[in-house]
């Protein structure tokens, strides 16, 4: 691209840069490019006329250079792909002092985690981008546009990685793995409205109610998903001495779904409403108790998970902070995985309860939101990357996910023997979702599926790409099967 420069080309002659007086470096290695970067960028954009990023070059970027690390040209190239970016400066002989005592730009923005270098002599500035959780890809491009680039980039990341996903949907249709799964029962029912207008005794929205339906939410779905997609599935969970509970047993029995439903009549089954004109959501209603269940529940279930763990290979942990994962619940599923060496995978929905993911100590995979981690970590200043990288470290995880609503999810995880990518960001494909709840419990579900039956990790991440589409293209939690994900990836000729 003629947007790439050397640091050893440059020599004595600056002309291929621009002007250093409105210049603004950014600097990386830049293995792979991901929404955090893009925030990176636009933020240091603000600071002037031009947007230079320098990379290291393949000397200082790793001396033995394997499948999960990319040549200097080829992160350029990349980099070059981006209009935000103006020119990209390959640091083949130097580092990023040498060319900045050689070129004196305006402004040199670095992440947050170079600050502890602080240059006194030059401008810098430490940013990553301003943290944001919706999308504003729509205000640049329209959806048709948007829609044919996020599938184009995803199609790069499957040659990249020479993924055939249909090879792989028949590899997935081909095993029945046993998995338990544990956590809060919830209901969902919607109610379909038709808006009449405002009240004249108050500034509300008055709407007349025309439909309701219930969908099966929290672990329940999760556990559903699993059923659906061909595993052998076992669901452990607390509901309420209610018709709710009553309603969750039949769709369980009518799924063929083994669920072993501990009632407790101080608690009602937790029941979300929510009322929509059309596809708008207007407002939830939820009636729940948050309180941990009792000591004898605890035993009971215990009990229940030790008599079920030497014939199932993982267990999956959805919690939603309403009681059921209590302290000494996660205490006993670490330990029974560990001595049976069973795969943890986890999910904690904390964005309005009080949660920590950090609780998921040796889990396999764990898939937080960026904001449930940057809540745990109380950190809302530091790249995805230092955030990724600290889970990782103080879960002691093998894997991690976080999910960013309409930008997609960044998938880290060790890197292979065989030189397999570490991290690879994975874009959303349905550019205007009718319905993003229950898109996290999907993606759950296949991804433990898929690790529970030796797809590797990259491969997984594709295909909940795959089902994280399907999950939002409808009203409520709809259980997704082979069938559908194979229709899906036919239409999208994938």
């Amino acid at each position: 691209s003629p947007k790439v420069v050397r640091l050893s080309e440059l020599g004595s002659s600056l002309s291929a840069l621009h002007s250093p007086l409105e210049a603004v470096l950014c600097y990386g290695s830049f293995n792979i490019i991901h929404p955090g970067h893009i925030r990176y960028f636009r933020q240091a954009r603000d600071h002037g006329d031009s947007l230079n990023v320098a990379i290291e070059g393949d000397r200082s970027f790793a001396k033995d250079l394997d499948r999960s690390k990319f040549h200097e040209q080829a992160r350029a190239d990349a980099l070059a792909a981006l209009d935000i970016v103006d020119r990209i400066i390959v640091l083949d002989t130097g580092d990023l002092l040498d060319l900045v005592n050689l070129w004196l730009p305006k402004t040199l923005v670095l992440g947050n985690e170079f600050e502890n270098r602080r240059s006194k002599e030059h401008r810098v500035l430490y940013d990553v981008g301003e943290v944001q959780y919706a999308s504003l890809d729509l205000f640049s491009q329209d959806q048709p546009n948007l829609a044919h680039r996020k599938l184009s980039e995803f199609k790069k990341i499957l040659d990249k990685y020479e993924i055939n996903i249909s090879n792989t949907v028949t590899r997935l249709a081909s095993q029945t793995p046993k998995l338990v799964v544990i956590g809060d029962t919830i209901v969902d029912q919607y109610v379909a409205c038709d808006a009449v207008g405002m009240s004249a005794e108050a500034p509300v929205v008055v709407v007349k109610e025309l439909q309701t339906k219930e969908y099966l939410g929290g672990a329940a779905i999760v556990a559903s998903h699993l059923q659906a997609l061909g595993a052998d599935c076992t669901y452990v969970s607390v509901v309420g001495s209610d018709v709710n509970a009553d309603w969750v047993r039949e769709q369980l029995e009518q799924q063929n779904l083994s669920a072993h439903l501990f009632e407790d009549a101080d608690r009602p089954t937790t029941f979300k409403i929510r009322y929509m004109v059309e596809s708008q959501k207007l407002f939830r209603v939820s009636r729940l108790k948050e309180h941990h269940v009792s000591t004898r529940m605890e035993d009971a279930i215990i009990e229940q998970l030790e008599s079920l763990a030497p014939e199932v290979q993982g267990i999956l942990v959805s919690d939603f902070v309403y009681g059921v994962i209590s302290p000494r619940i996660l205490r006993a599923i670490q330990r029974i995985a560990e001595e049976y060496q069973l795969p943890l995978f986890g999910d904690i929905q904390c964005s309005s309860q009080v949660g920590s993911v950090l609780k998921f100590k040796q889990f396999n995979l764990v898939c937080p939101t960026e904001r449930e981690a940057r809540i745990a970590l109380a950190n809302n200043n530091d790249s995805l990357e230092w955030l990724a990288n600290t889970l990782l470290d103080q879960t002691l995880s093998d894997n991690l996910l976080i999910k960013l609503g309409a930008d997609g999810f960044i998938v880290y995880g060790k890197a292979s023997e065989n030189g397999g990518a570490n991290r690879q960001s994975f874009p959303a494909l349905t550019v205007n979702p009718v319905d993003v709840t229950g898109a996290g419990d999907a993606l759950l579900s296949i991804m433990a599926f898929a690790l529970s039956s030796g797809i590797n990790l990259l491969e997984a991440a594709a295909l909940g790409t795959c089902v994280a589409a399907l999950a939002v293209q409808s009203v409520g939690n709809v259980p997704i099967t082979v069938s559908s994900l194979e229709k899906f990836i036919s239409s999208q000729n994938l």
